[in-house]
């Protein structure tokens, strides 16, 4: 019988809302068509927005919208997307389609309120300019009566938007400018400068960090920066076979699919790695890790704009999902945020559209089953389960506290399997549970073919609870 041992833990961290995070670039399909449709769509919209779209994300209390890139965040104007007559341009980096920027700052922030999460913009760093940055935060921040604030006042919005998360660049080390890491390092601090304060708002400075590999990039930031930032970022993609041919997103055996699941377990060592070296600098862990982009990188599904990077979402995603935020909760001393990639329509989303229709993925299923760990106090959780043939144990685990609830997550990522729970003292508990064959996914005529169901295989004894697994599941157990 395979066992979970959990335990408080002396100065434990919370689990900070934002790991739960997502990311809206403007690419492919995820703004336009699957976020925004315009006022005049007959898909039910408040002002241009979806309603579907913002239903789900308001569901699953999406916590932070990470916008608008990405590598577009780097060829991103703001001024382009204000006001009535907005500059149209090329997306050279995503399929060369036209960006007409009928949405952009005032419809960021307005799909923010409707889902009632937090903004955290990326400003431009590769093509721009401090001065551009500056009146942008000044733009979306300041009450005073200045010709920028002007500006937001003619365009329907007299109060501030009062951002606090501010990107200093994205990717500086590839499309976003090719930097060297010294250079990078300079340009930050001075950028960061002109990242202004208004009022009582303090923003949240995030630099440019690594695309997990670089440990000197790391060493550098930390070395050179550290005092003028808040975060920093790190980048991971899970890809199973190769950058030239990542592999199907549906079609793949159980070989690749532990494959899968070998390559997203490496984020657990990425962390550690750039975390210890961000110990050396900051010991007293100030500065967050924010995984800003993260999550499964397949090839596109057949006969669709290869720039686009729509692909489906299986079971075998949820397992990654789950196993990615595992991880993260158990580095919540270090990580404060993390924004999969992406919201809809691209890459490991959590929801597809095809005009007025939508279907939620696995994916979403998952951030649904996991609310629980928002903003809890982190358990200790020690693991005895068998090792799969490629290494990596059965059983992905996580577990936190808040109030008198206490919530574990478990991935089980092959066969059926029972497992006893000590260290929990409860009365009553509850389950949810997602399961089903790694290949299996929604489509418009099924979207239902994979979804949450009532999982009721747990017995309470005196001083241990016991959980009947089945193969390829992932479980959600509330105690109280």
């Amino acid at each position: 019988m395979d066992r979970i041992t959990i335990g408080r833990m002396e100065n434990a961290p919370v689990i900070d809302r934002n790991i739960y995070g997502h990311f809206a670039e403007h690419l492919g399909h995820c703004i336009y068509e699957g976020i925004f449709v315009g006022k005049d769509s007959r898909i039910p919209n408040v002002n241009g927005i979806r309603s579907d779209v913002v239903e789900a994300m308001k569901r699953i209390n999406l916590p932070i919208l990470r916008w608008p890139g990405g590598c577009f965040a780097d060829e991103y104007h703001w001024r382009d997307g204000i006001g009535q007559q907005r500059r149209r341009m090329v997306n050279t980096n995503w399929g060369g389609i036209v960006e007409d920027n009928t949405f952009g700052t005032h419809e960021f922030m307005e799909l923010c309120r409707q889902v009632g999460c937090t903004p955290y913009v990326n400003v431009n760093v590769g093509s721009g300019t401090v001065r551009e940055m500056a009146e942008w935060v000044e733009y979306m921040n300041s009450d005073g009566d200045s010709t920028t604030v002007r500006e937001r006042w003619d365009n329907g919005r007299k109060e501030p938007f009062n951002v606090r998360f501010w990107g200093i660049g994205n990717e500086n080390w590839g499309g976003g400018g090719n930097m060297r890491p010294e250079y990078y390092s300079d340009v930050y601090r001075q950028f960061q400068t002109f990242c202004r304060t208004y009022g009582d708002n303090v923003p949240y400075r995030i630099a440019c960090g690594s695309d997990g590999e670089d440990l000197e990039w790391t060493e550098v930031m930390m070395r050179t920066a550290a005092k003028f930032m808040d975060g920093l970022s790190l980048h991971y993609y899970t890809v199973t076979k190769t950058w030239e041919d990542k592999g199907s997103a549906t079609e793949f055996d159980d070989e690749l699919y532990l494959q899968t699941l070998k390559k997203a377990l490496r984020i657990d060592e990425l962390i550690t790695n750039h975390g210890a070296i961000m110990d050396r600098f900051d010991p007293e862990r100030r500065i967050g890790m924010i995984v800003d982009e993260w999550g499964c990188w397949h090839n596109v599904e057949p006969g669709t704009n290869p720039g686009f990077l729509y692909q489906q979402n299986t079971m075998r995603d949820a397992m990654v999902a789950a196993l990615s935020l595992n991880i993260f909760n158990r580095h919540s001393e270090r990580v404060r945020m993390a924004n999969i990639a992406q919201a809809v329509n691209v890459l490991q989303s959590i929801a597809l559209t095809d005009g007025d229709k939508m279907l939620l993925t696995p994916t979403y299923h998952v951030f649904d089953l996991y609310q629980g760990h928002m903003d809890a106090e982190l358990l200790q959780c020690m693991v005895e389960c068998k090792s799969l043939k490629n290494g990596i144990g059965q059983l992905s685990v996580s577990a936190s506290r808040k109030a008198e609830a206490i919530t574990l997550t478990i991935a089980n990522f092959t066969d059926e399997t029972t497992v006893r729970i000590d260290g929990v003292n409860a009365k009553r508990v509850s389950g949810r549970i997602l399961k089903g064959s790694p290949r299996a996914y929604n489509t418009f005529d099924e979207p239902n073919f994979v979804c949450p169901d009532s999982f009721g295989e747990v017995k309470l004894f005196d001083d241990y609870v016991e959980a009947k697994l089945p193969a390829n599941s992932i479980v959600a157990l509330s105690f109280n």
